[in-house]
């Protein structure tokens, strides 16, 4: 079986995406949360992740340790990951890498924390152009391919790779036009998205470097979380 190590559901963006592949397609595995510690993760994380990040998935004692090559990984070896049809594949890859690599001012101006709401300060106009582009992304896709999802009628990849942003559109009340503006809740409303919510809501844990960010971010103005 997989052993996927991820970090706090509370926090960990990079590791929601292929932990909620796996559990939407059925893919068995191991989960092993290590809560991120404050500062560099290297020295707690190493041991079992060559770049010392999460999320790092094991299969029969290898390491990959990316969520994208995660994803092909798993693509090698499971159907349905990304769609079937050549041109929708194309596409849901472009659109996971461009998440992959890209979006920067959201994910610095919008920190994902899933228990919290935040009423965001004002946007900078790099968070207005990613907060743009991304509406634009799913519009096109849900248009071209038909929905619910992103690539078509089934979850894949594509979906995985958005996810986190589907929290952080709950948490910061980030909005978007057309077609668009349901997909978050569409995410939000699987259940292994429910899941991952409800155990980040459980956690206990404070980490005092992402507790900044979200205060840098805008105003705290509800908290669901356990208390710490």
């Amino acid at each position: 079986m997989y052993l996927l190590h991820i970090a706090n559901k509370n926090y960990s963006s990079w590791s929601l995406r292929p932990w909620i592949l796996m559990r939407e397609l059925g893919i068995p595995f191991e989960e092993r949360l290590t809560p991120f510690p404050t500062g560099s993760s290297w020295a707690l994380y190493r041991p079992f992740s060559p770049s010392g990040r999460v999320p790092c998935l094991i299969d029969d004692g290898w390491a990959v340790w990316d969520s994208l090559a995660i994803a092909e990984y798993l693509a090698e070896r499971h159907h349905g990951v990304w769609p079937v049809e050549a041109k929708a594949r194309a596409w849901a890859r472009s659109a996971a890498a461009e998440m992959h690599s890209s979006f920067t001012a959201l994910r610095g101006s919008c920190p994902m924390n899933c228990g919290l709401r935040i009423e965001p300060f004002p946007m900078s106009d790099a968070l207005k152009q990613d907060i743009f582009r991304l509406g634009d992304l799913w519009n096109d896709g849900l248009t071209r391919f038909g929905g619910p999802f992103l690539a078509g009628a089934h979850f894949t990849a594509v979906d995985a790779f958005f996810a986190p942003v589907a929290f952080r559109a709950q948490s910061y009340g980030l909005a978007f036009e057309g077609a668009a503006a349901a997909y978050p809740a569409q995410l939000l409303a699987l259940a292994g998205m429910r899941e991952w919510y409800q155990a980040g809501l459980a956690e206990s844990w404070r980490e005092p470097d992402h507790e900044a960010e979200v205060q840098a971010a805008g105003t705290i103005i509800e908290d669901l979380r356990a208390p710490a």
